[in-house]
């Protein structure tokens, strides 16, 4: 059995949360275990300018999962929606209502611009909100240019059609169907990594996954259960280094 410094990622139930996540907050939870990060958040009095070198435009406190971090990822991800004051709008022109966005609201400066994200059942909405829009005020979504403009645009257009519904009814909670094998993956993913960041061992990492009757039944040097524990404890680390980029579309790191 695991011991006293399993107790942290032993149970889990803690990690149910990572199941609802999104690209960029799942990208934070590998980001925020690397070790080389932490230290980075430890001198960042002395080194402004680390926040970069990890795709952030601002540095964030690692002790804070993705239920209260907001990193402010550089560049954006598609999912950022960005708002623009209206300079010419049609007499039915909408206008941003602060009040009026649905969830919990989180407002964030991340040195240039204000960045409004809100959380509500089911839904992680992010806004950027450019230096001149005011409350009331008509507005505009823009997107940047690409070379895969369509595909830009639907994620786009799925973000705002969310907003939308949840505008006129947000709802107080949402009945959600059971995950889908890429969440679990992931939350198994976050668990074996903590794992093995704490120092357990392989077994000791499936006990805490799968339940110590399913190692007592199936451990062995060639059973398909260590091999999935190996897979797991690998793809962490990978992600943990620098995989996570993808997650939260970052250009990969150059060669050097």
């Amino acid at each position: 059995m695991a011991g006293p410094s399993a107790e942290h990622w032993y149970p889990t139930a803690a990690y149910l949360y990572t199941l609802h996540l999104d690209g960029p907050a799942l990208a934070w939870e590998y980001r925020r275990r690397n070790p080389d990060y932490r230290r980075d958040w430890l001198r960042r009095r002395r080194q402004p300018d680390a926040a970069q070198a990890w795709g952030l435009r601002l540095l964030e406190d690692p002790a804070l999962d993705a239920r209260d971090a907001h990193p402010a990822w550089f560049p954006d991800h598609d999912a950022v929606v960005q708002l623009y004051p209206d300079a010419d709008p049609p007499p039915d022109a909408y206008a941003f209502e602060f009040w009026h966005l649905p969830g919990r609201k989180h407002l964030i400066h991340d040195g240039k611009r204000l960045v409004l994200v809100s959380h509500w059942p089911g839904c992680c909405m992010r806004l950027a909100l450019a230096p001149g829009l005011e409350d009331g005020m008509a507005y505009l979504y823009a997107t940047r240019a690409c070379a895969t403009p369509c595909a830009r645009y639907r994620a786009l257009a799925a973000g705002l059609d969310a907003l939308a519904v949840a505008t006129v009814a947000a709802p107080a909670a949402a009945a959600r169907s059971r995950p889908m094998p890429a969440a679990l993956l992931e939350l198994h993913t976050l668990q074996a990594l903590d794992a093995t960041l704490a120092g357990a061992s392989l077994r000791e990492v499936a006990e805490g996954l799968f339940g110590v009757d399913a190692v007592a039944s199936d451990w062995h040097p060639d059973s398909a259960l260590r091999a999935r524990v190996r897979r797991l404890v690998r793809r962490g680390e990978a992600l943990m280094r620098g995989g996570y980029r993808s997650l939260a579309q970052l250009p990969p790191v150059a060669p050097h």
